[in-house]
């Protein structure tokens, strides 16, 4: 590290020539990462895609539809009513990539007074329809008191894509400018304060112009265009506040390329533990092998690498230029260590270890009470701001033309295949075994059959009915529920929306043998397999995390009480956190409807605060064992590493807090909850925590927190000559 201070002093022009070169070119891709984001990363290559791929092949079923949902005001008349409706749809005619075009009047039920609904449907994914969006709206015309919008997965899709850009903008118009006023309070001057805010802007352009090439091999999803900004920003300025903050000091006593080489060898081995710790966190979203998870995992883990090569190498190189200019244009004055009000706050904890280990576990211990209490959902067309056309437009189409009994959350399409084709009359036999036996099951309400749809009720009478009843009642039952050597039904469940009751009854039913081939479908099915595999896959991620970040602290630190105290404490702080985020959003406090918690929050902030939380234990820990090295007093070290860092990890914590903490003014709901719950977790684990707990376990621990297989007395010999 000492090598690599001097290097980058050395040639300090020539790595910030590097670096422009690559804003510049990375910085050109950055622009363009928005354009291939798509979907809400939901995707998973289980049953439910194969049930999905029959249906679109074997029954005709579009990819994807686009619903257009008319309303008008009481006082138009019908006339005008269907003249506008058939109006529309003579515009519509041909539209480009149109499968299929379909009129309210040109099927039952599709008119409800004042409400009315068409479709359109395309054989592309929902992803891939942005182009076909933009057209139709230009095509659609309203009048007064007659509208049309559209609605549907596609542009759900879009429109989320639209709100994520919407409220990275916000977020970052509300964050940054409370970062820098964090940052002058922190530093004092303007210089010291705006060189972090350079570093996080130079790491989230540098990453998001290289995740753009990784488009060209996996599908990202619209969530990494706020998990790269949200990780970045809070990550590179908390790697440069360390950076800066221990340049400052060693600029007071030595000359500026000895101060650029020593915060190197100091503060950039820091910088390399903590980087580490939040790489190895996110890495443990690889094992679920969820569309969404793995973004963030690429997304995240690239953001981190890049955040921790520019601290090390574009930092130094531009500190190396700016020299003692760092301390240029200061604003306030900062107290000196010793004297600083985190001077007498560490004595105090030091001097009331029992007491305040009491109060800081109470407090933990209560937040984490309302933890049982939570239910999980996959984020849907409520992730959108309730102000969003088409959320409203969907609201209208579910509330009038779906009964709630029939709603998607209900329904399990389940597709039999036989050897031979289905007309025959021994699969009929089969099939009217399997819809009975289903049929029976207590959480079943009904089953859309070719039985229940025909009246037949046993397979002799179905039989002749397809083969000799009235062509215009067979066809359309054939059409829709039979094809070559397959048979759909659609089972409908007597359970609330994203039950687990649900989820149990399609899994356990999924694994029967039903005597025929069977493939199951539908919303629920999907949901299942979601939860299920984040709940196997999770504990292994959990398994890596745990176990890697042990082996790094401990390597570190050289200390096997360290690592355990680090985990058990951010375990104990992320259940506090998650407990309050139920609190918060399920139960509806501060004013806000009750929703339920998007499954991404528990997963995603545990492995990005496990990681990043880390940081400050890295900063604080390192410290401290620079004192001890020199002091072989563990109090005396702990009072002088917190004395040292206090300002640093607050000023941390804080700047983490405003950038996370500013999307909880955004619209996107996962979002929402998702810097919500960051920044709480960062507050939690920067007072309560790293603050209050960790010294108050230093104390009571004393040299034991230092042993280490005799590597304490050996260092503590080899240091005992330097001076304290």
């Amino acid at each position: 590290m000492n090598k690599l201070g001097s290097f980058i002093y050395r040639h300090r022009k020539l790595v910030l020539f590097t670096w422009f070169f690559a804003i510049i070119v990375l910085g050109f891709f950055a622009t363009k990462l928005p354009s291939v984001l798509s979907g809400n990363g939901f995707e998973y290559n289980g049953e439910y895609n194969k049930t999905r791929e029959i249906l679109e092949r074997d029954f005709g079923q579009p990819k994807s539809s686009i619903i257009l949902v008319f309303q008008r005001e009481k006082s138009i008349s019908d006339q005008d009513w269907k003249s506008f409706i058939k109006e529309t749809f003579i515009n519509l005619k041909n539209f480009d990539g149109a499968k299929e075009i379909i009129s309210p009047y040109e099927q039952e039920g599709m008119v409800k007074e004042n409400y009315a609904y068409g479709l359109i449907t395309f054989q592309k994914k929902a992803e891939a329809l942005g182009k076909e969006i933009v057209q139709l709206k230009q095509k659609l015309k309203n009048r007064k008191g007659l509208k049309v919008t559209i609605t549907g997965e596609p542009v759900i899709v879009k429109d989320l894509n639209t709100a994520s850009q919407e409220d990275l903008a916000k977020a970052e118009m509300i964050g940054l400018p409370i970062t820098l006023l964090v940052l002058i309070l922190a530093f004092g001057g303007l210089v010291a304060a705006a060189t972090p805010l350079i570093i996080g802007v130079v790491s989230i352009l540098i990453t998001m112009g290289t995740v753009f090439f990784f488009s060209y091999g996996a599908d990202l999803t619209i969530f990494i265009l706020n998990i790269i900004p949200m990780i970045g920003l809070a990550l590179s300025i908390d790697f440069a506040l360390l950076f800066i903050n221990r340049y400052k000091e060693e600029l007071q006593r030595n000359s500026v390329p000895e101060a650029v080489k020593i915060t190197v060898a100091t503060a950039g081995r820091s910088i390399i533990f903590s980087g580490l710790c939040v790489f190895i966190g996110l890495s443990g979203l690889w094992f679920i092998q969820i569309d969404i998870f793995q973004n963030v995992a690429l997304g995240g883990m690239t953001v981190v690498f890049i955040s921790v090569f520019c601290a090390l190498t574009f930092l130094p190189a531009l500190l190396s230029v700016i020299g003692n200019g760092i301390n240029k244009f200061s604003l306030i004055k900062i107290a000196e260590n010793q004297t600083s009000i985190w001077h007498r706050f560490a004595k105090f904890v030091m001097n009331h270890p029992i007491f305040l280990t009491i109060v800081a576990l109470a407090i933990l211990l209560v937040g984490l009470i309302p933890v049982r209490q939570m239910v999980l959902t996959i984020p849907g067309t409520d992730s959108l701001p309730s102000n969003y056309p088409s959320r409203m437009a969907y609201e209208v189409f579910r509330d009038h033309f779906i009964p709630k009994n029939k709603r998607e959350e209900k329904k399990v399409t389940v597709v039999l295949e036989s050897k031979n084709d289905f007309l025959n009359k021994e699969n009929l036999i089969m099939a009217e075994k399997v819809v009975n036996k289903i049929q029976k099951d207590s959480l079943v309400h009904t089953i859309n059959s070719p039985f229940s749809i025909t009246g037949m009720k046993h397979a002799e009478q179905l039989d002749q009915f397809l083969k000799y009843g009235p062509k215009q009642k067979v066809i359309p039952v054939k059409d829709y529920y039979l094809s070559g050597n397959k048979m759909r039904l659609e089972v409908f469940l007597n359970t609330g929306e994203h039950s687990a009751k649900a989820r149990e009854w399609v899994d356990s039913w999924s694994k029967r043998d039903l005597g025929i081939k069977a493939s199951f479908g539908g919303t629920i099915k999907f949901e299942q397999e979601i939860f299920d595999e984040i709940f196997i896959k999770a504990p292994y991620g959990l398994l890596l995390i745990f176990s890697s970040t042990f082996l790094i602290l401990m390597a570190a630190f050289r200390s096997i009480l360290i690592p355990l105290k680090a985990i058990l404490m951010n375990v104990l702080s992320l259940g506090c956190t998650f407990g309050i985020v139920v609190w918060i959003f399920q139960q509806g406090h501060f004013g806000l409807k009750p929703v339920d918690i998007a499954l991404i929050l528990p997963v995603f902030v545990f492995t990005l605060v496990f990681g990043l939380s880390m940081d400050y234990e890295v900063f604080l820990i390192s410290r401290i064992q620079e004192f001890y090295l020199k002091t072989g007093d563990n109090s005396v070290a702990t009072i002088a590493g917190l004395t040292y860092t206090s300002k640093i990890i607050t000023s941390a914590a804080a700047i983490m807090i405003v950038v996370t903490g500013a999307f909880a003014f955004t619209g996107v709901m996962p979002i929402k909850q998702l810097g919500v719950g960051i920044a709480i977790a960062i507050f939690i684990d920067a007072t309560i925590v790293r603050m209050v707990l960790v010294p108050a376990l230093m104390k009571l621990l004393g040299d034991w927190n230092w042993w280490f297989f005799g590597y304490k007395n050996k260092q503590l010999r080899k240091n005992q000559k330097r001076p304290a």
